[in-house]
């Protein structure tokens, strides 16, 4: 009951968006996983606009014909390449354009679009196995590093122990090898799982450090006791990327 009476706001909120995402995953519909997701995108997008300190809001609809164009070109994130190259032509014609624009197409763009083009080529078992790992490695990390945490980190992010993401690693990457099983086989799955891990402890410690930079606690303040968007989907970011990259190469 402690845990309820203490977090009661965080508690709820962490259930809804729980409940929310499995009710989307089980439906498995592209139009509803590629809407909802876009919810998601442009929320963060406009949150890391305020950590990068950019003030151009012109950029949002940037951001949501990227995402409409990802609705039916078959190859999501090819499209962040794209923006990049188009971006730089456009800084190479325009010498008063700055690049600081372009920080918001790579985090978090990138890392949603990699997650739009892993349900379109491998479907939701993939989302759902990005889900465990990123989850577990959070878990985990806590778990281990309130219990026997002694060692920072690192400095971008103080709270976190070198044990909680040892521990994390480890408890994510058998937790998520099982799951990995319906997708890979076991080596395979091992090693993705790992991968992934470790990659979403680095996207906690990316977004971490903007926060940082920008002087603030959390990315927003859009979810009740948990934050901003960002916030909850920093280490599927970084993960998706991660785990898109191996399934495509060792599958």
């Amino acid at each position: 009951m402690s845990i309820f009476s203490t977090s009661n706001e965080r508690v709820k909120t962490g259930l809804l968006l729980a409940a929310a995402v499995l009710l989307i995953g089980f439906i498995d519909n592209f139009f509803l996983m590629w809407a909802f997701l876009g919810v998601v995108y442009i929320l963060a997008f406009k949150e890391a606009l305020v950590l990068y300190d950019i003030k151009n809001n012109d950029l949002i609809y940037y951001a949501a014909g990227l995402w409409v164009v990802g609705a039916i070109y078959p190859y999501s994130d090819d499209l962040f390449v794209l923006a990049g190259v188009a971006y730089a032509s456009a800084v190479a014609f325009n010498k008063n354009l700055s690049w600081k624009n372009f920080f918001p197409f790579m985090y978090p763009t990138a890392g949603m679009l990699f997650i739009l083009s892993m349900y379109q080529e491998y479907g939701v078992l993939a989302l759902l196995w990005l889900l465990v790992i990123v989850s577990l490695t959070d878990i985990g990390a806590y778990a281990v590093g309130v219990s026997i945490g002694k060692t920072p980190f690192s400095e971008a992010s103080p709270k976190k122990t070198m044990e909680g993401v040892v521990g994390g690693i480890v408890i994510a990457t058998l937790g998520g090898m099982f799951v990995g099983l319906s997708i890979v086989d076991l080596g395979i799955s091992f090693i993705i799982a790992f991968m992934v891990s470790v990659s979403s402890i680095f996207g906690d410690l990316y977004e971490s450090s903007l926060k940082r930079a920008a002087g603030v606690k959390d990315s927003g303040t859009i979810l009740p006791g948990h934050g901003g968007v960002l916030d909850r989907i920093d280490g599927y970011l970084f993960g998706a990327v991660v785990m898109l990259i191996l399934l495509r190469g060792l599958v």
